[in-house]
């Protein structure tokens, strides 16, 4: 079992920025690829962020540049830093533990404002 808990989702207006961080426990395994995603209303969970265990890291388009996923394997953490904020940002993001098996954790909101 894994056990995944976001923080850091808040308010913020547009332009600004946030750094959200997954604490992960339980049998975790550092060679796990981590994954950040999110959710908005009315719409399906998109993949933000991945990262390897090596650090290698893949965006899409849309957070390309203004996101930046990155993970310290001693702590068990991955990180989001999130500039340039866009009220299309806001969303739950959800931090993934690729397995298999792969575990969510609970979510955390972001709004951002126009």
């Amino acid at each position: 079992q894994v056990q995944l808990v976001e923080s850091g989702g808040g308010w913020v207006q547009a332009g600004g920025s946030l750094r959200l961080s997954c604490a992960a426990s339980g049998s975790i395994l550092s060679f796990n690829f981590m994954a950040w995603y999110r959710q908005a209303p009315g719409k399906e969970r998109e993949l933000v962020a991945t990262i390897s265990s090596g650090g290698t890291t893949t965006y899409p388009d849309s957070v390309k540049g203004r996101f930046t996923i990155s993970r310290d394997n001693a702590k068990g953490t991955v990180y989001l830093q999130m500039n340039t904020l866009k009220p299309e940002d806001t969303a739950v993001y959800y931090c993934r533990y690729i397995g298999p098996p792969s575990y969510w954790g609970q979510g955390t909101q972001v709004t951002v404002s126009s």
